[in-house]
């Protein structure tokens, strides 16, 4: 059996998240109580309120710990990932799991990385839409005529018939309707306060790319499959500089798993609040068993389908 860890990204977010393992586990506890930030990490996470949980540059560090807690317990149960991806966000818990950055440096990170990408979309009248039932190269070729009009770009490409544009708001809205036109099943408006990985968010990677300057990343322990390429680190490419890029890069999600698929994963754990990562998984690798944690009856639940595949 060959396990695969997927983290969460941003969205997913919801009050009380990681409440039941911090309740029950000593390493969950040591996550949240030893957080060192500028905020009450704990507070946020567990008691909100959500308006505040759902700022970037609070939602970011909050997820982190959650995957970070739930990585620990998994791990505590001998359950440790073979290879490890990310969606967005979730990147830089997948480099938590591999070893490639401790927990308050993956913390630290994350908070500057949520408030770079909070300064770099202010004043900027931006959107960002899932477009559900529409081929790669239509909406590739819609966005392309609009551009024309204002920015607006594929932010993700998250799993067959599944994709994010995002942009300034009226080019987005163009691009929506063209895309109903070409054949689109729906395109839905998401709750979002930036259009994350699109060429707009281009200030705060050049923000990233200089404070990796000053952080230690360590050999990674297990393969990492980034975001910007759907791959492993190659030879010419270093971790900080995939970081950078991934913010203003789209994330290849659904690449990212047939990446893992390829390489034998026959299990993925999602892991962070929701489910929405295991709904690509089944789209997208119909072979792969999907399991999720995110809390103490889910962690249950997840120990004996591992002992029972």
């Amino acid at each position: 059996m060959k396990i695969g860890f997927l983290y969460a990204g941003q969205g997913s977010q919801v009050v009380g998240m990681g409440k039941s393992l911090y309740d029950n586990f000593q390493s969950a506890r040591e996550v949240f109580d030893g957080a060192k930030l500028d905020f009450d990490l704990r507070s946020v996470c567990f008691d909100g309120p959500a308006e505040k949980l759902n700022q970037t540059s609070y939602t970011q560090p909050c997820m982190v710990a959650v995957a970070a807690a739930a990585t620990n317990v998994l791990a505590e149960y001998g359950v440790k990932p073979d290879i490890a991806a990310g969606l967005s966000l979730g990147e830089y818990s997948a480099l938590y799991a591999s070893g490639v950055l401790g927990f308050q440096e993956v913390l630290k990170a994350v908070r500057f990385r949520g408030l770079a990408m909070e300064e770099a979309v202010k004043g900027i009248k931006g959107k960002m839409a899932a477009v559900i039932g529409l081929a790669r190269e239509e909406l590739v070729e819609i966005c392309a005529r609009v551009s024309e009009n204002g920015v607006v770009e594929i932010a993700n490409y998250n799993c067959p018939g599944q994709m994010v544009i995002g942009g300034e708001a009226d080019a987005v809205d163009m691009a929506a309707q063209l895309a109903l036109e070409k054949g689109a099943k729906r395109v839905l408006l998401l709750n979002v306060s930036g259009p994350f990985h699109t060429s707009l968010l281009e200030p705060a990677s050049k923000k990233l790319a200089r404070y990796f300057e000053d952080v230690e990343f360590n050999t990674s322990e297990i393969p990492v499959v980034f975001n910007a390429t759907a791959d492993f680190l190659r030879e010419n490419q270093t971790i900080p500089q995939l970081l950078a890029r991934q913010v203003m890069s789209p994330v290849y999600f659904e690449d990212s798993l047939r990446k893992m698929e390829r390489e034998g994963v026959d299990v993925m754990i999602e892991i962070g609040p929701g489910r929405v990562l295991s709904g690509f998984v089944r789209k997208t690798c119909k072979a792969v068993k999907v399991l999720a944690v995110e809390d103490l009856e889910s962690l249950e639940s997840a120990l004996k389908a591992l002992k029972d595949f």
